[in-house]
């Protein structure tokens, strides 16, 4: 059996290909400025201290159900809800129509606020910018 000499297979070569690729059309790359990373600034954290069980909407008055820690007049407290969100600096607390310096947990406690709160919202301490 005789074999037949086979044409060899054109190869494929380094300029072909560089042919290939300058057909594409080529975007240039500018380098863009180098930005210096600004400071880290620490976010103050919050701690989930208990939650709105009434809102007096003429006296702009919440009850808040304390579950956790003791709550210091002047501390920040955060209201969070599914249309609430702002902080606040407590000014004034009330058990019992009755002003009082520190709320402990398992007490009701009524709080004036700036804004409108709903049963349910979900107040948090903010720790680090109290005091």
């Amino acid at each position: 059996m005789v074999r037949k000499a086979r044409a060899p297979k054109p190869r494929v070569t380094k300029t072909k290909l560089k042919s290939r690729k300058k057909a594409k059309k080529t975007v240039r790359r500018t380098s863009l400025p180098k930005v210096k990373p600004k400071a880290r600034v620490k976010e103050p954290k919050e701690k989930p201290i208990g939650a709105v069980t009434h809102f007096f909407p003429k006296v702009d008055a919440a009850v808040i159900q304390v579950k956790r820690g003791p709550i210091h007049l002047m501390d920040v407290l955060s209201f969070r809800g599914p249309s609430t969100d702002f902080n606040q600096t407590i000014g004034s607390m009330q058990i019992d129509r009755k002003p009082i310096e520190v709320a402990n947990s398992g007490q009701e406690i009524g709080v004036q606020v700036k804004d409108r709160v709903r049963e349910g919202d979900l107040v948090f301490k903010v720790i680090g910018s109290s005091r």
